[in-house]
């Protein structure tokens, strides 16, 4: 398969596997995407509503958001999403929000903390406060990052969900305190709860891989002191949401959700040369730790990604020598001080 233009890349993102449909038929209520403007919320509204289309069940899939964003509200309107403008930091929106069993929580900010920390810190915990006891008697599948590990070393394969935390810098430790607002409310009301420690879900307009071919294209050094990541194609990710809403519980159900595979940037680098005929230009070197984790649980309980590294690689190597648009928006995975 080729994927040429933005409206077959949505198609793709939105496509359901079988156990997408699965999940979405043994889920009992509707479901509302809260934060669903974002880099992934509009393609999980559509992967929710087309699994549930072709499961043959009848659910309404809700959008909550600003809606800042020119043209996202339209697009998820024209599939039948339906759509509600809020703002999540707002407690008098929040508590007049619609009853639903089933939510997904997809709201926060990591980009501008090394000169707005209380706004990171605001924004990373007041709507997962709100959220939390508005919805006190709801399913909550809600994102978290692989931000909130410290780096580890490389041969270690990364931590697991038992391993200890430690959030360097504004973004993961606010990110930290995200998940422990769902964990305190959990303990309180009995809340089913999952938490979703994502890095880094890509796709062809951005993502760890869209930034370095981008590199390679502009001609600019990529940085190996961050020589090793994990990445995951973003319809991957979002099916694994999707499906687990079947192992939310109190305490809070925990998850890694990633690749399995430990990827060299400096290979990452040289494959995207080779294909987009260029040389990269390295540098630096590798550090002995970098931010990774151990998605062997996700692998265990979900299966492996149903898109490989490779084929991701392809893709976006394929995208990028076609001029495919970027969405402008880099990772910054190269940052080791957790100031970004």
């Amino acid at each position: 398969m080729t994927i040429t233009t933005e409206a077959e890349l949505e198609e793709a993102l939105s496509r359901p596997t079988a156990a997408d449909i699965a999940a979405m038929a043994a889920l009992d209520g509707d479901l509302t995407v809260l934060g669903v403007s974002g880099k992934m919320g509009p393609s999980l509204a559509r992967l929710a509503k087309r699994a549930c289309d072709e499961a043959g069940v009848r659910k309404k899939v809700l959008g909550v958001a600003r809606f800042s964003t020119p043209g996202v509200r339209e697009r998820l309107l024209a599939d039948r999403i339906e759509t509600l403008p809020c703002d999540l930091e707002n407690p008098e929106a929040v508590a007049a929000l619609p009853n639903c069993p089933n939510i997904v929580f997809m709201v926060g900010q990591k980009f501008g903390t090394s000169h707005d920390a209380e706004r990171t810190w605001h924004t990373n915990t007041i709507p997962p406060a709100l959220v939390a006891d508005r919805f006190c008697d709801s399913r909550i599948v809600a994102f978290s990052t692989g931000n909130v590990y410290p780096l580890t070393p490389i041969g270690g394969g990364g931590p697991t969900e038992l391993d200890e935390t430690g959030p360097v810098g504004a973004y993961a430790e606010s990110a930290l305190a995200r998940e422990r607002v769902f964990e305190a409310s959990s303990e309180q009301h009995g809340t089913p709860v999952a938490l979703l420690r994502l890095n880094y879900a890509n796709e062809l307009r951005y993502g760890v891989l869209r930034d370095v071919a981008d590199c390679l294209i502009a001609r600019q050094p990529i940085d190996l002191a961050m020589g090793y990541v994990n990445v995951i194609w973003q319809r991957d990710a979002n099916s694994i949401a999707l499906q687990s809403f079947a192992h939310c519980a109190s305490p809070p159900f925990v998850l890694n959700l990633t690749g399995t595979e430990t990827v060299s940037i400096r290979s990452l680098a040289q494959r995207f040369g080779k294909l987009l005929g260029v040389e990269p230009i390295l540098e630096g070197t590798e550090s002995n730790t970098a931010l990774l984790s151990n998605a062997s649980r996700c692998a265990e309980l979900f299966g492996p990604p149903e898109v490989s590294l490779d084929q991701m690689i392809a893709w976006i190597a394929d995208w990028v020598r076609r001029g495919g648009v970027s969405l402008g928006k880099p990772t910054h995975y190269e940052v080791r001080t957790g100031e970004f």
